[in-house]
């Protein structure tokens, strides 16, 4: 039941962007950008199609801010594949946007696709004024130097550091790097109707970093047919990873009591929640 509902909205999201791409020029970077939004399962962008449903939000208002959140991540994909930074040649099981063109190529439409989610969240159809502008200044806050590409600049840094990251470093670097735009996903519902967002940023603050713990797992235990990407990438570069400071099964648990965090959040919505306890659940038995 939950697989099927996740891939229905994966698909549904994946039509929107289609659609929205469509209106542009036929030139290499949209067919870029095409290509980095292609599979997935579009984890991020069902917190908010869910989190919407959970606020009584029409899904025609929801599409856009979850086809936005998939375009930013997308972006940040493209960017983090790049030889300047994680130089990936795979990705979602197919060669990375600069591999298949070239690094300008995938700058540019890594840009344009950024750009994107910003004017997805702002469109009329959104909602009021006052909602589609918390929608932009959230996001912007969740991708930038306060988020995203706060936590990835750490983790830069982390690679040439005299010192390696302690625990509590890579908790905060990964808050930023994969938690901020879970957790922009997961309040983009409340947002949308005008409620407190509070309990649903405390479920995706638990759910971002047992993700993260989790990929740090597929990353010495995964394969690469099923994940899609390249494995063993940390081990091999020395860097600290939850699984190499707490060991692989003391990790596991820690994601685990994390899901069960993430479960406990939602206690005030009920079993109208369940579709997102099945998503803390499978995020730590995903084997991509």
């Amino acid at each position: 039941m939950f697989t099927e509902r996740l891939q229905a909205d994966a698909r549904a999201i994946a039509a929107h962007l289609d659609d929205v791409l469509s209106g542009l020029d036929d030139l290499p970077v949209t067919r870029a950008m095409h290509w980095a939004t292609r599979g997935g399962k579009a984890l991020r962008g069902f917190l908010v199609l869910e989190g919407a449903r959970l606020h009584d939000v029409a899904p025609d208002r929801a599409i856009w801010p979850a086809a936005a959140i998939e375009a930013m991540h997308a972006y940040s994909l493209v960017h983090d594949d790049l030889p300047a930074m994680d130089d990936d040649d795979l990705r979602r099981g197919q060669p990375t946007v600069h591999v298949k063109w070239d690094e300008a190529t995938a700058i540019l439409a890594g840009d344009a696709l950024q750009s994107l989610a910003f004017e997805l969240t702002a469109r009329p159809d959104v909602g009021k004024p006052e909602v589609r502008a918390d929608l932009a200044l959230s996001l912007a806050r969740a991708a930038g130097a306060h988020g995203m590409v706060l936590g990835q600049a750490l983790d830069m840094a982390a690679e040439t550091a005299a010192a390696p990251l302690s625990l509590d470093d890579i908790t905060a670097l990964q808050a930023g790097k994969t938690g901020a735009l879970f957790a922009w996903a997961a309040m983009a519902g409340p947002r949308l109707a005008g409620e407190n967002p509070a309990p649903m940023r405390l479920y995706a603050d638990a759910l971002g970093l047992a993700f993260q713990i989790h990929d740090d797992i597929l990353d010495v235990a995964g394969n690469v047919e099923k994940t899609g990407k390249r494995v063993g990438k940390d081990d091999k570069a020395g860097k600290a990873t939850f699984v190499s400071l707490l060991g692989r099964e003391a990790a596991a648990r820690r994601a685990a009591d994390l899901v069960d965090q993430a479960c406990d959040a939602l206690a005030s919505f009920g079993p109208r929640a369940d579709a997102l306890r099945d998503t803390a659940r499978f995020v730590i038995a995903r084997e991509c």
